[in-house]
């Protein structure tokens, strides 16, 4: 009885001694992004790009399809007080268009990693843990898919769909759950065959509750790493199918579809109307790019080391 006792208490102390430990290294992690100057940085514009967005209707000064007809098109900024950054070629506050094409470009990537996650991690969990010949199946699917150029099918998909964010969402999320699928299927690959893996398997629990209580906790990590740098892939691929003339539809405002408005105008007179937008997409994706670096170096303090060192 006491032998059954002790070999069943040994699975037991394993598990919590995982638990432990990755409740330490988590905290160890935010310490050391906090460390992180640039990581910091780039939280606190993204922090307030989020409530800038979110606010959107209260901070921007007025509607983002209202036009001034009374006013002359491609107005110049800071020449009227009341529309400080100028108008666009419709005579609308190029202001509250910026504003408005925060929220777009954030609900688009944002939504758009979520939903290729949704998509990819089980199917990465499930191909790297059965293993045989769903594994096979799966990694045919994705050398199918990778195959696929991304922006084509993109063009397709939308000529088919039709334009507008929810299309865009769609589109970008079927283009993108590639790298999340080979990222997780590795992880669980290295990860199943640890001791606590083992030690749940030994008292009974089941294939969902180990993938999900003790194999993706500790794939956690890569794929944070991933996700923050998703997120301005997706802003940028918004931005680039806009600018083609194929995504945002009107009124609609959008960093991207701004952007390309800009390029068709007189761009050495009306200067604004491609830099504005130009600046909020390179800072929004050096601000990612930074959180995500600050996320890698924060969940990894090896390659910190060794980066250092070179």
């Amino acid at each position: 009885m006491s032998q059954h006792t002790s070999a069943k208490a040994a699975p037991i102390a394993t598990l919590r001694a995982a638990k432990v430990e990755r409740r330490s290294g988590t905290l160890q992690a935010i310490r050391r992004f906090r460390r992180n100057k640039l990581a910091m940085a780039g939280f606190v514009f993204l922090m307030l790009l989020g409530l800038v967005a979110l606010l959107a209707d209260i901070l921007a000064p007025y509607s983002y399809s209202r036009a001034f007809l009374t006013l002359r098109a491609n107005l110049l900024p800071f020449v009227n007080p009341d529309h400080i950054l100028g108008l666009d070629g419709s005579s609308r506050d190029y202001l509250s268009r910026l504003i408005f094409g925060a929220r777009t470009s954030l609900q688009v990537g944002l939504t758009v990693p979520i939903i290729s996650f949704l998509i990819g991690v089980p199917l990465g969990a499930v191909s790297g843990y059965v293993g045989g010949r769903v594994d096979f199946v799966i990694q045919r699917i994705v050398e199918v898919a990778t195959a696929i150029p991304p922006l084509l099918f993109a063009l397709f998909l939308l000529s088919v769909l039709g334009t507008g964010v929810n299309n865009v969402i769609i589109v970008l999320s079927v283009t993108s759950w590639i790298e999340s699928t080979r990222l997780t299927r590795a992880q669980v690959l290295s990860l199943k065959e640890r001791e606590s893996v083992t030690s749940a398997r030994a008292l009974g629990a089941g294939h969902g509750r180990i993938i999900l209580h003790h194999i993706l906790p500790g794939a956690l990590s890569p794929l944070m790493v991933l996700f923050s740098f998703s997120v301005p892939l997706a802003i940028f691929s918004e931005a680039g199918l806009s600018f083609l003339g194929i995504g945002i539809t009107e009124p609609t405002p959008s960093w991207g579809k701004m952007l390309g408005s800009g390029i068709g105008t007189s761009i050495r007179v009306y200067y604004h109307i491609a830099l504005f937008p130009t600046l909020l997409v390179a800072l929004t994706m050096l601000a990612f790019s930074f959180v995500g670096d600050g996320l890698q170096e924060a969940l990894d303090p090896t390659r910190s080391r060794t980066t250092g060192k070179t």
